[in-house]
């Protein structure tokens, strides 16, 4: 049970994927909002169909707030590695040190971006490669004295190796109707002897389902019964205590929620962060 051996308890954070899907003034006022209820981090997805590029993005998002800003997350197939890196590490520097990296190998449905961008598709196997040689040009560009946080999207063993071995957080890319006890397996399979922190993706509050982080055909009736962790009740008591139920069981410290629901959620957030 590497995932579980020597766990370190931390404090509890939250972040929030909040895509620009209005005009800016709203989503200004919207990221305010988030400042005032205890929201650690502005999170941003890398999906060219959304909303301008992350990067940009965020550099604003770290001019309204002074939160923590983050790519939720950076798509290394469709990216160089190094000028991911220097993106990343100059974000950093701008935001003195609020920026934190999240990496994975992409969405599903990847390769068929990929086709229509006329980029190469690599096999499966190579993308966590890929995902390895931006965190080591980050590292370099980063030097002695600096150190952007990376968050690793990990998925398929290759993934975990590489989350295991660099990453400073690390989320899994699980079905959305996988178990808790699925779920629980996973965490525990995972080398965690660095203490690594746990992060959890909820795309699914009550009924409700985050249009950015789940796929428009979610049946989040079926993602209930399935007793996932991909799943939180819209009641806020429910929720808190089942929050802590997963850090305690699994050790999720981090849970990122959709911006729709970031306002019915904002007194768990307000109760639980930093505990």
């Amino acid at each position: 049970m590497a995932g579980t051996t020597d766990r370190e308890t931390k404090p509890l954070r939250f972040g929030v994927v909040a895509p620009i899907t209005s005009d800016l003034p709203t989503w200004r006022d919207q990221l305010r909002g988030l400042a005032d209820t205890g929201y650690s981090t502005i999170l941003m997805p890398d999906v060219p169909q959304w909303q301008p590029a992350p990067g940009p993005a965020l550099a604003v998002a770290a001019t309204v707030t002074d939160l923590r800003v983050g790519t939720w997350v950076y798509a290394s197939p469709v990216r160089p590695a190094w000028s991911t890196a220097w993106e990343a590490h100059s974000l950093s520097v701008l935001t003195e040190g609020r920026f934190e990296m999240g990496i994975g190998t992409g969405r599903p449905g990847i390769a068929g971006q990929l086709r229509d961008l006329g980029l190469p598709t690599p096999p499966a196997g190579q993308r966590s490669e890929q995902v390895r040689e931006v965190i080591a040009a980050l590292r370099e560009l980063d030097g002695p004295d600096s150190h952007t946080p990376v968050v690793v999207a990990a998925g398929g063993p290759k993934a975990q190796a590489v989350a295991e071995e660099l990453a400073d957080t690390v989320t899994f890319v699980m079905p959305q109707i996988e178990s808790r006890a699925q779920t629980m397996q996973r965490v525990q399979q995972f080398d965690n002897r660095r203490g690594v922190e746990l992060a959890l993706h909820v795309p699914v509050i009550g009924d409700s389902a985050a249009a950015f982080m789940a796929g428009p055909d979610t049946d989040t009736a079926a993602v209930r019964a399935a007793d996932s962790v991909a799943y939180l009740p819209s009641d806020p008591a429910a929720a808190a205590e089942e929050i802590q139920r997963r850090r305690e069981e699994m050790g999720f410290s981090y849970f990122v929620f959709g911006a729709g629901v970031a306002g019915p959620l904002a007194p768990v957030v307000a109760e639980l962060t930093g505990r």
